[in-house]
């Protein structure tokens, strides 16, 4: 059984390779975050604190455990965060990244970088993995230097990217647009929604399988790597009041333009997604699907 070590465990995906490899027992999982470990169950992995900004204990966590693989999911993934703390997000995105695949290099680990959509301009989605990146936020900047650290690297690597992650983790720690969605509209918040953004919205769970698929398979190269259902962001946040019976009064929609948002987001993005379904046997929920799975995991808690 390989030994993966994930970096950001404690972060929504992080927190669903740790479920899938506990109900699976598919591997041994080194599950590291900074502080605290705040997954609900301890058995069935070990935790490790980790800073990935702190490169001897990066090291001496990799020694000690001798991983096979090492799934990267820790990142700052705030857009306009990352627009604001430029030297943060550059450190977290870019240089942990490079202390990673420094080390996977040195001990023949296999490295499964997470990246994202907002590598592109949005101007020519829904996009194939041959598509040039061209991004038009400091975020999207950071993670496609990431990707270009990974790409020259003699280690095994392969790079998933993805979208708008959702899902729920037990103690709701982790937002995401969908419970974000949900809250408001319980709370009769109006909501000014943009119209003219489209993703392909993707279930954690899904992308947790999508990244243990590629430690199984070994995969090589770049993978698109989202839900199956492209979508506006105000069609998104309509289905989740629908699903949820909420009053979709409450719900404006707007263009991207009105908002001010310090950092710009492309306008349509989506994925090609042949090539990981083809590759890595990758097969996405539906997004009603997803909301469903949700919905009975709010209700287990």
């Amino acid at each position: 059984m390989k030994t993966i070590l994930v970096t950001g465990s404690n972060g929504l995906l992080g927190q669903k390779i740790t479920e899938k490899i506990r109900a699976e027992k598919c591997a041994n999982l080194i599950a590291t975050s900074k502080g605290a470990d705040r997954f609900p169950f301890k058995d069935g992995y070990v935790y490790a604190e980790m800073d990935i900004l702190n490169p001897a204990q990066v090291r001496s966590v990799i020694e000690q455990f001798k991983p096979d693989a090492i799934i990267h999911t820790a990142a700052m993934t705030n857009v306009d965060t990352c627009h604001v703390e430029r030297e943060a997000g550059y450190q977290l995105n870019v240089v942990a990244t490079q202390t990673l695949v420094s080390l996977c290099e040195e001990f023949n680990i296999q490295f499964i970088h997470l990246s994202t959509d907002f590598v592109f301009d949005g101007a020519d989605g829904p996009y194939s993995e041959e598509a040039k990146p061209n991004p038009v936020s400091y975020y999207g900047e950071t993670k496609m230097q990431a990707e270009e650290l990974v790409k020259k690297s003699n280690a095994g690597w392969a790079i998933l990217r993805t979208i708008l992650v959702y899902g729920i983790v037990s103690d709701m720690s982790r937002s995401n647009i969908v419970l974000w969605a949900k809250g408001a509209l319980e709370k009769g918040n109006p909501l000014n929604i943009v119209n003219d953004q489209y993703r392909m919205p993707t279930l954690a769970e899904d992308l947790a399988d999508a990244c243990l698929l590629a430690v199984g398979k070994e995969a090589q190269g770049i993978f698109h790597v989202s839900g199956k259902d492209m979508m506006s962001v105000v069609e998104l946040v309509y289905k989740v009041a629908d699903f949820y019976k909420l009053d979709k009064s409450l719900i404006k929609e707007v263009s991207a333009a009105t908002l001010n948002q310090d950092a710009k987001r492309p306008l349509k993005t989506g994925f090609i997604l042949d090539k990981a379904m083809t590759e890595l046997n990758y097969h996405p929920h539906s997004f009603e699907e997803g909301l469903e799975m949700m919905d009975r995991q709010m209700k287990n808690n």
